[in-house]
């Protein structure tokens, strides 16, 4: 199965991130903006399009939502995503501009992976992905700092190759140990044990 790309409306001035060629695409309201500048055609577009000023495109599908629903446009076009058979879902343009949006999206990624997929939020200086206990191998990038929260209650991991590792640690959800932390490897290997993980690459 091909991926599936939802872009969003963050503030993305200098958003240069191109999908896949084979992505399949969906636009969330004013995320059809950001697609127009990069020049990519949607192959669905949705909202309730309280944000978006632009003309609506002839040539693809188009949803239209109520304005007061439960769901976020975005977590609308995850369901949609997920019923349509993708796994690999990236949602760009998801992080900055409004923080209730940012962590709604964050909690859109706990959506994905809690019904069989796997999900990243992608912004201008920043990835986050949510991670099920398992084996990670992240490679380093420079001017990047990797981040490492326990988005469950407790999580138990092994890190190698960052500056500060840690061994078979019980990270909790209150109380930051695992934030500003460098790869100075090649690779980090993350091992997770126990609970769900929170990565975040930031640029320094």
């Amino acid at each position: 199965m091909k991926p599936c790309w939802i872009f969003c409306g963050a503030p993305s001035d200098k958003f240069n991130i191109f999908p896949p060629d084979n992505a399949y695409i969906i636009a969330a309201d004013n995320g059809y903006s950001l697609l127009k500048r990069m020049n990519i055609q949607p192959d669905l577009l949705l909202g309730d399009f309280d944000s978006l000023h632009e003309d609506f495109p002839d040539n693809c599908k188009i949803i239209h939502l109520p304005a007061e629903k439960d769901d976020t446009d975005t977590m609308y076009a995850v369901r949609k995503a997920l019923s349509d058979g993708y796994t690999d879902i990236t949602i760009a343009a998801s992080i900055g501009g409004r923080l209730d949006h940012t962590f709604a999206n964050i909690q859109t990624l706990a959506y994905i992976i809690n019904n069989g997929g796997q999900g990243k939020l992608l912004g201008e200086d920043d990835f986050v992905q949510l991670l099920n206990p398992g084996k990670y191998i992240f490679p380093k990038i420079n001017n990047m700092y990797f981040s490492v929260f326990s988005y469950s209650q407790t999580s138990v991991i092994t890190t190698l190759g960052t500056k500060y590792n840690l061994t078979n640690y019980t990270l909790t959800n209150n109380f930051p140990l695992g934030v500003s932390n460098e790869i100075i490897d090649d690779n980090c290997i993350l091992n997770v044990y126990e609970g769900q993980i929170l990565i975040i690459f930031s640029k320094m």
